[in-house]
């Protein structure tokens, strides 16, 4: 019986160690093998040698120690430029600049304003120190030659365009282009060189004769010929006012009716196109006051021929903005006379008559914005010119107070003067009314009590 118990002990021993045996061989080695083994028991304890991650089975096996790449800072991209204000540089600081500055201020433009620009050194120097988007003229005195240089260049847009400029200086060759080229009706004309030519023009053409200077102030050397003995005073007078030696002589016609057609010209993706404000009535008799009102009605062909008459000379002279067209009317027959490029003292009226004004007509043409010509109410107005000096300020007050006691009344006082157009400018009285008969009434009663002022 101890041989079978020593038996079964041996044989157990045997199996004890076949199965120690199997158990060394299967257990990792201590050293992480190339690759993962097959199975890895839920619950065994990580090792040196083992990763601590559960990895896919095809996944590669992973250094213990890693050293990341050192990775570069990327170099900040330079800082685009901030976006340049839109900038018109104008040329003229009175009146009437300085409501079209508003203007263009009021529609998110900076303005920079010059007095003068006749120098062309200085004006290049400040149009290249600028940069402006725009260069607007609302004086006589610019040096057209350095305004061509720019407006050839791309940079800078020249409204009006230089070719304006230099025909709103030269009587000249503006009545030339309506008469020559355009074929447009005018009075009866002749340009004279000096006095023995003057006095021929008007042995041929006969008294009354009108005599202007061909460039400068009309207002300054503008005569009427009666007789022989007025002709070389109407020259010393034109020549003096326009600085050269040569003058244009009209004959005197009976009209109707001088008006002013407000144009606008505008460019756009269907091209140019221009628009009428109702004709804008005026007298300007005696050269201190100067009487507007709008709407002055006229029959219906002389309103077709108005209309031709201002759209051929302001498409000709190209642009954008606002034109003020001088007609001479008499029955169905219309007459070109002049035309102002830009605002004048004949639009003043707009300021109370029309939506917009002809200074924000002005500057929504040229920065390419939508206009609209609608009249709110008749309208009048009176200008007035001088020399008086300021008066004390409980004059003003008293004045004031006489002047706007009149029904839908107002007033404009031009501090210290304004003379950017040849004249200077005192003040200015406006009325609006259902008519405008009613209006030119109250206006003139405006005018009459503001004019204790300046007298």
């Amino acid at each position: 019986m101890s041989d079978s118990i020593d038996a079964a002990l041996e044989e157990a021993g045997e199996k004890t160690e076949e199965a120690e045996s199997a158990q060394e061989s299967s257990a990792p080695e201590a050293v992480e093998p190339a690759t993962p083994p097959e199975a890895e028991p839920m619950d065994a304890e990580p090792t040196d040698a083992e990763p601590t991650d559960a990895e896919p089975d095809d996944a590669p096996a992973e250094p213990s120690t890693v050293i990341a790449p050192r990775v570069r800072e990327p170099e900040p991209l330079p800082e685009e430029p901030a976006p340049r204000r839109t900038t018109a540089l104008m040329l003229g600081a009175g009146e009437s600049s300085r409501e079209l500055a508003l203007a263009f201020e009021r529609l998110g433009v900076a303005v920079v304003a010059a007095d003068r620009g006749d120098d062309t050194e200085e004006l290049a120097a400040l149009i290249e120190r600028e940069r402006p988007h725009y260069v607007v003229t609302e004086s006589g005195a610019v040096a057209a030659d350095a305004l061509i240089a720019v407006a050839e260049q791309g940079d800078t847009e020249v409204l009006p365009t230089p070719r304006s400029i230099r025909l709103s200086q030269d009587r000249e060759g503006l009545r030339r282009l309506a008469s020559d080229e355009l074929g447009l009706p005018t009075v009866p004309f002749w340009f004279a060189g000096s006095v023995d030519e003057l006095t021929a023009v008007a042995e041929h053409a006969g008294y009354p004769l009108l005599v202007k200077p061909v460039a400068g102030s009309l207002e300054d050397g503008q005569s009427v010929l009666l007789r022989p003995d007025d002709i070389e005073p109407a020259w010393d007078r034109a020549t003096a006012a326009g600085g050269v030696m040569r003058v244009l002589a009209e004959s005197v016609v009976e009209v109707e009716h001088a008006i002013t057609l407000l144009v606008i010209r505008t460019t756009g993706p269907a091209g140019p196109a221009v628009h009428f404000c109702e004709p804008i009535g005026h007298r300007d008799d005696d050269g201190d006051v100067l009487e507007v009102w709008q709407p002055q009605r006229l029959a219906p062909a002389a309103m077709d021929g108005a209309k031709s008459i201002a759209a051929r000379i302001v498409n000709s002279l190209g642009g954008r903005g606002v034109f003020a067209v001088e007609l001479l009317v008499q029955g169905d027959d219309v007459y070109f006379a002049d035309v102002r490029v830009g605002p004048g003292d004949s639009g003043l009226v707009t300021v109370r008559s029309q939506r917009l004004t002809q200074f924000e007509l002005h500057a929504r043409a040229i920065l390419g914005l939508a206009v609209d010509t609608i009249m709110i109410s008749p309208a009048a107005a009176e200008v007035s010119y001088g020399t008086s000096e300021s008066a004390d300020a409980s004059t003003v007050a008293a004045v004031l107070a006489d002047a706007l006691v009149t029904s839908e009344s107002d007033v404009r006082l031009f501090a210290g003067g304004d003379d950017s157009d040849g004249r200077r400018r005192l003040g200015m009285a406006l009325a609006t009314a259902p008519d405008v008969i009613v209006a030119r009434d109250r206006a003139r009663r405006v005018g009459t009590a503001l004019r204790k002022l300046f007298s």
